[in-house]
């Protein structure tokens, strides 16, 4: 049999492993939510981050008299521990769960509490020397804390993003630099439109990419304000005077974010602005990358039978069944990211309406659909950056042909020939299949050298 050590909560006493390093509060949580069948540990900046709070809390403490320095040094060293990566499959609980977070905060609270009588030399589940909760939660509440580890979790995670898109952007530049000349037939409404070139349409997507980057940075602020010291709805109950200014300075240091106390500690109680703000810049972003995998697709669709002015580098076998086929996959994968992440949205923006009275319980789908989301993307942008993007190329024999009887290119010379005269070298063109500098010469009654000048620009 497996050894066990006894431990007791409020409704009475658990065996738990005893090589756990949790305890009878995240056991419980075990039992109770077998959800999603993923675990706080999916989360691993989630996981640093509340391990970021407990080690500010455990120094504030300290500072404040409430913990002597060894038990605070040993907690101090838990933390850091977390922080590191360690300890991180401890963190079992699951992600959906009732409760407000407060079974992610007991579970880590038991962890680092296990970790610190470890540093010291003691047994598991000896509370009476490092308890879970009169220590390592000492001055706070489930309420303050779990939504300010959210915060710094997501905070991390658009640092990561943000770089991830800024490269990508680059990637596309790189790409338009290196086909600026190369024309094309531009569309609107899937018909051929006015050319352009290559070069054009791929800084298009530079660009607007590098809009998103500005945007998610702009949810950074409203991250950073902080509702520690607020504990049970923004009383402060069981935080003593001094703690909140004391906690705020050693989680600015452990962090190294520039967080700010939040200007209203009950509004702070219940309020999921920031999540919902984060959350609908994460869906512009994914909802302007899947409309940039469609282009993607689309431009090089065929190869024969489609589009095929794009070629994208080829990553698989496209078929069991047809030799030779050879599919988009990556753009595939960053659509199906982005639809994950439009959904999310919604899961989030539910969650936040239904928060009632001075909590939200509904904080841990907020955390888990936004940590994911942002994961995804942070993956998919990367992966579309280094597996597509880079080795795009332009078929500039197709490209070619097509402008030569592009009709769009017509509009260039009203100016010159008028409307009515374009419309007709327009309609000539596209009835007897002749070149479109041709066609113009002829209806317009101009020498073919200066029609092809015009139309060059």
């Amino acid at each position: 049999m497996n050894a066990t050590r006894l431990e007791h909560d409020s409704l009475g006493e658990r065996e738990v492993p005893a090589d756990a390093y949790w305890g009878i509060h995240t056991l419980r949580a075990r039992e109770n939510f077998p959800i999603s069948g993923t675990p706080l540990s999916a989360h691993p900046s989630l996981v640093r981050a509340l391990a970021t709070v407990k080690q500010a809390a455990a120094l504030a403490n300290g500072d404040l008299g409430l913990i002597p320095p060894p038990r605070v040094e040993a907690i101090v060293a838990a933390c850091r521990r977390v922080r590191e990566g360690g300890l991180h499959d401890q963190f079992c609980v699951d992600v959906v769960q009732g409760g407000a977070g407060t079974s992610s905060n007991m579970n880590a609270n038991e962890v680092i509490a296990n970790a610190a009588l470890e540093e010291l030399g003691q047994a598991a589940g000896r509370y009476d020397i490092v308890h879970p909760i009169g220590d390592v939660n000492c001055s706070q509440s489930t309420n303050d804390v779990y939504p300010t580890a959210i915060r710094l979790a997501v905070v991390e995670g658009l640092t990561a993003i943000r770089g991830e898109l800024a490269t990508l952007a680059d990637a596309f530049e790189e790409r338009a630099k290196a086909h600026r000349t190369v024309l094309k037939v531009g569309r609107t409404q899937l018909q051929d439109a006015v050319p352009m070139t290559v070069g054009d349409e791929l800084m298009a997507f530079a660009v607007a990419i590098r809009e998103d980057v500005a945007r998610l940075g702009e949810a950074v602020p409203l991250l950073l304000e902080c509702s520690l010291g607020g504990t049970a709805i923004g009383t402060g109950v069981t935080a003593p005077a001094g703690y909140r200014e004391a906690v705020l300075v050693h989680l600015r240091d452990v962090s190294g974010l520039a967080v700010v106390p939040t200007h209203h500690l009950f509004e702070a109680s219940w309020d999921a602005g920031g999540f919902l703000q984060t959350s609908g810049a994460l869906r512009r972003t994914a909802v302007k990358l899947s409309k940039i995998c469609n282009d993607l697709r689309l431009l090089s669709s065929g190869p024969q039978a489609g589009f095929g002015e794009l070629r994208l580098p080829a990553r698989q076998a496209g078929s069991s069944i047809m030799p030779g086929k050879v599919n988009p996959v990556i753009p595939e994968v960053v659509n199906q990211i982005a639809f994950s992440v439009m959904g999310a949205d919604v899961t989030i923006a539910v969650a936040a309406e239904g928060g009632q009275l001075q909590l939200n319980a509904f904080e841990p789908i907020i955390a888990h659909s936004l940590l994911q989301s942002v994961r995804w993307m942070t993956n998919g942008v990367r992966v579309l950056r280094e597996l597509c993007v880079e080795g795009i190329e332009a078929d500039e024999r197709v490209l070619a042909e097509r402008v030569a009887v592009s009709v769009g290119a017509v509009t260039a010379l009203v100016p010159a020939i008028g409307y009515e005269t374009a419309a007709r070298a327009a309609a000539h063109a596209l009835a007897t299949g002749t070149p479109i500098a041709d066609a113009v010469a002829s209806i317009a009654g101009m020498p073919r050298e200066e029609v092809v000048r015009l139309l060059a620009g």
